[in-house]
């Protein structure tokens, strides 16, 4: 079946925003020793998508996911998941932004012990209630607003605008205009797309700086000894509490589990519950900076 040139001229725009932020996450993945998968074939893992699984066993594809200690052969911790759409009208951008969320929010969860950055860039139209819904669950958004896309569009003479009553001859010549256009060109496009939005990308980046570069501020470790005691009623839990000696020293009891905290200098913290030692050491160990080669 032949593809419509309206979606074909949309695949376009597509296009035009994975030019414009590849390059940054790449540059940003070589300044901080990060590994940036994308789609595309890699040794590690098989086919071309870029799939990472949740806790139920569910695969979900992701289109750029930055790793420490990731090579084209070894797949390393996740730092970043970093999902991109563009959308042209507000009635299809809440179900994108719950679609993302659906991806992503149950893989942060898995690799909580990581506490990944979850990044969305988008190009179009999105409602400030989609963009606020995502914020609210802890993403950091990075938005090229439409009008913006056709101004960056702009500037080598394709008119990017267009509305649900556009016919498929215009589409078509916006398709042929863009495809007289040297690849130079287009990259010069996806630049100046960045520049008009210079402000938004800075604290996008920023944000993704601050997860990369965390530093551990303090670790908090609480080993709980003893049993629960369960009561049949809140009047008797509350006898309970009243009547229990805080300074009573009973006979060593073994120990229940242990809750560790682990603190970053920018507010982030991960915390875990663990029944026995060796689990809350690995867990750990998870936090140990790699040792340089040659290091003594």
């Amino acid at each position: 079946m032949a593809q419509s040139p309206a979606h074909k001229f949309g695949q376009i725009i597509g296009d035009l925003l994975e030019v414009a932020v590849e390059p940054l996450l790449r540059r940003f993945a070589e300044r901080h020793g990060l590994y940036l998968d994308r789609k595309g074939r890699r040794t590690a893992r098989p086919g071309k998508k870029v799939s990472w699984t949740d806790l139920s066993g569910n695969t979900h594809d992701l289109d750029y996911v930055l790793e420490r200690g990731g090579t084209a052969k070894c797949i390393g911790v996740p730092v970043a998941f970093i999902e991109t759409a563009w959308r042209r009208y507000t009635k299809h951008s809440r179900n994108k932004a719950q679609e993302i969320q659906g991806a992503v929010l149950p893989l942060a969860e898995a690799y909580r012990h990581a506490a990944p950055f979850m990044g969305v860039i988008l190009a179009g139209v999105f409602t400030e209630g989609a963009l606020a819904q995502l914020q609210s669950l802890g993403f950091s958004v990075l938005h090229f607003p439409y009008e913006t896309v056709v101004e960056a569009l702009q500037t080598i003479g394709v008119d990017a605008y267009f509305t649900e009553e556009t016919a498929d001859a215009e589409f078509e010549r916006k398709v042929r205009r863009w495809d007289r256009v040297p690849q130079k060109k287009r990259a010069e496009t996806a630049r100046r797309l960045l520049q008009i939005n210079a402000e938004a990308v800075r604290d996008f980046m920023g944000a993704l700086e601050g997860a990369a570069t965390r530093t551990i501020q303090l670790v908090r470790v609480l080993p709980l000894h003893g049993s629960a005691v369960e009561w049949g009623s809140v009047e008797e839990a509350i006898s309970f509490i009243e009547s229990y000696e805080e300074n009573h020293r009973p006979p060593r009891m073994p120990v229940a589990r242990y809750e560790v905290e682990v603190r970053y200098h920018n507010g982030d913290h991960i915390q875990g519950q663990f029944a026995g030692k060796e689990a809350a050491i690995t867990f750990l160990r998870g936090y140990v900076p790699p040792v340089s080669p040659g290091a003594s």
